[in-house]
Order: C-alpha cells, then structure tokens, then sequence
C-alpha cells in the first residue's frame, strides 16, 4: 500500500478524468461498459477486459481517497 500512498492525488483524479472516461464521444467508454453489465450483455472478454482497464483508474482513485480520509 506504501506505492499507492506514493502516488500523487492529483495524478490519480488525472488517470480517472481522462483515462477512465476516454474516448469521451460519444458517451465515455465506462459508462457504456456499465450500461452492457446493467443490462447482462456484457460477456465478450474483450468487453469486460476493456472496463477493467476503463475502470482501475477510478479504483485507484478510490483506494488513495479512502487511505487518505483514513489518516
């Protein structure tokens, strides 16, 4: 957990803001992969392989905010 805590909260809200939402038109990929997995369609690896890599930004993000309230 010390790399995590290494890395700079401005950097992690960076990766969520432009790798976690791109290609931002036209609708962010995440929000598309989100909707697939609503709706069960989501079953293609490349599909699910695809809002993992869209979603381990915001997951970073998360975990730095959670250490950081933490103490």
């Amino acid at each position: 957990m010390t790399k995590i805590d290494d890395i700079p909260l401005s950097l992690a809200v960076l990766a969520a803001l432009t790798l976690g939402l791109a290609p931002f038109f036209p609708e962010p990929h995440i929000w598309q992969k989100l909707k697939m997995l609503a709706a069960g369609q989501l079953v293609r690896p490349i599909d699910i392989f695809d809002l993992l890599l869209h979603a381990a930004p915001w997951g970073l993000l998360v975990v730095k905010l959670a250490r950081g309230a933490r103490g």
